[in-house]
């Protein structure tokens, strides 16, 4: 299989739009990690254990899927500079590269949305009890 200098160029968008939906995701947590702070100082409440551990599990995810789709755009910016400079064998295995770390960024993004939804249920069910 042969790829031109357009075609890790067609990743550019969506990559950068993953980056800023993993940027938004981690201020959403930084913004429920400091009410939540505010709260169980106010009114402590037994449910905030497994909100804490929901939350550092999250973060952890979303940092590593930053720092995998970061990985992502740089091996895509390089595969581009190896095709550019005629080295097109080594340009298609790093492009290769890039989207495997791609995909391993878009299943922790998997695993947080279900973290995510675990840690919606258990606010639920602790409004459910008040």
């Amino acid at each position: 299989m042969s790829i031109t200098l357009t075609t890790p160029a067609l990743l550019f968008p969506a990559i950068s739009l993953l980056l800023l939906a993993y940027t938004n995701r981690f201020l959403a947590i930084a913004s429920l990690i400091r009410s939540l702070n505010v709260r169980q100082k106010e009114a402590p409440k037994p449910t905030t254990l497994g909100q804490i551990k929901s939350l550092k599990s999250r973060l952890r995810l979303i940092k590593n899927m930053q720092i995998t789709g970061v990985f992502s755009f740089f091996l895509c910016v390089l595969s581009m500079f190896l095709l550019f400079q005629e080295h097109n064998t080594w340009g298609e295995y790093v492009f290769g590269v890039s989207i495997i770390a791609l995909l391993i960024s878009l299943a922790m993004s998997l695993q947080e949305l279900v973290i995510s939804t675990k840690a919606l249920h258990l606010e639920l069910s602790d409004m459910e009890h008040e």
